[in-house]
Parts: structure tokens; sequence; C-alpha cells
């Protein structure tokens, strides 16, 4: 499940890193990208993609309204038995998807990634430094990278979690407090090919 803001140059490499990972890894899969609210073309790219291969299916919003409606908007289309959110960016690497895989086997019902050498600029990882220190403070719940975006967790966590403002950053937490057993595994994290973060700018904007 992949929220997309903007990423027109990324979908279809994005698109054949999954495929290539599903498919070398034997994972049957639906591929569901919300457009929320893209002016760029990326909407045309996944209803061609969608029309190329019968697993991709594609939501879309007028206008944007963050990345938790987005998720939201396709926790409630999911049929599968789990849920894998990454960004559309290309920074996330499906070549990891089996390793999620693996530690959810031992018996978790969440996993979250962590990016132990993030490729990012200064400003965006000492706040998320920051911000982690402090949600494991206050929740109890301490992962290195709780804002990671790629994340798998079984559909019934999905389906007990209310997402809206920027309540898709505490996923893990939320979890966490209703029960459920929540880990995490080393990300490879890479940079970012093309353009900027959109949903990063747009956060730095409200403060």
């Amino acid at each position: 499940m992949i929220p997309v803001l903007n990423e027109e140059e990324s979908l279809r490499e994005l698109h054949r890193q999954i495929s290539e990972s599903a498919a070398t890894n034997d994972i049957t899969c639906e591929i569901i990208f919300v457009d929320d609210g893209s002016r760029d073309g990326s909407w045309k790219i996944i209803q061609d993609l969608s029309e190329e291969d019968d697993r991709v299916f594609g939501i879309r919003f007028r206008k944007n309204f963050g990345k938790a409606a987005a998720l939201t908007a396709g926790l409630n289309c999911v049929r599968g038995d789990y849920v894998m959110t990454m960004d559309a960016d290309l920074q996330d690497d499906p070549a990891e998807i089996p390793n999620f895989f693996a530690k959810l086997e031992e018996g978790y019902d969440v996993v979250n990634g962590w990016k132990q050498r993030r490729l990012d600029p200064w400003h965006k990882v000492y706040p998320s430094k920051v911000f982690n220190w402090m949600v494991g403070r206050l929740s109890g719940l301490h992962l290195h990278d709780h804002n990671c975006g790629l994340k798998l967790f079984k559909a019934q966590v999905g389906r007990e979690l209310t997402l809206y403002g920027e309540l898709h950053r505490f996923i893990p937490v939320m979890a966490h407090a209703r029960g459920f057993r929540v880990s995490e595994v080393p990300v490879h994290h890479r940079a970012r090919q093309f353009g900027y973060s959109k949903y990063g700018v747009k956060r730095f904007t409200r403060g």
C-alpha cells in the first residue's frame, strides 16, 4: 500500500521492483496506490499500471488530504491477510520485504523498519531522532524509527486503527497500546532519485 503525492518519475520503477521482489520470493500480493491529490502525471501512470497488471489498484483523492487519510483509504480496500506500507519515492527498497515477513513469523503483529543509515539532510534526521526518543519515553515502546514508512502488519491490526491527521506516525504505538506485539528490522535507506519530499515540505510548513 503506497501513498502517492507527485511522484510520477518513481512509480513505474517502484512497480517493477515490487513485482521483482514478489516473484523472487513467491509472494502473492495486490499493489494499492493511493493518489493523495497529485498535480503531476501520477494518476495517469497508476491507471496505466492497473490496466497492465491486474494486481494494481488505484485510489484517487481530488485534493491532498495527507498520508493518514491515504493509508486509511487503502486499508479500507485491503483484501489480504497482511499489509505492507512503503513510500513512493524509491527510498524504501522492496527487496527488504522478505525480512519483514521473517520477523513477523517470529510471533509479531507489526514489524517496523529502522533506517540505520539515513540518507536525508540533517534538518530531517535530527528532528526524527528527537521524535523517536520522545515517543519511546512517553509510550514505553522503544523503536529506533517510529516514522519509517516501510511497515508490515497483520490486516487485523489495520482494521483496529483509526488514522487521521498525523496519526500515521504512531501506527506502532497505537498497535502496542492495543496489545499487539511490535518489533523492528534494519532496512537499507536509499537516496531519493527524483525531486524532493512532498509530504515532508507540507509537514514543515505546519510546524
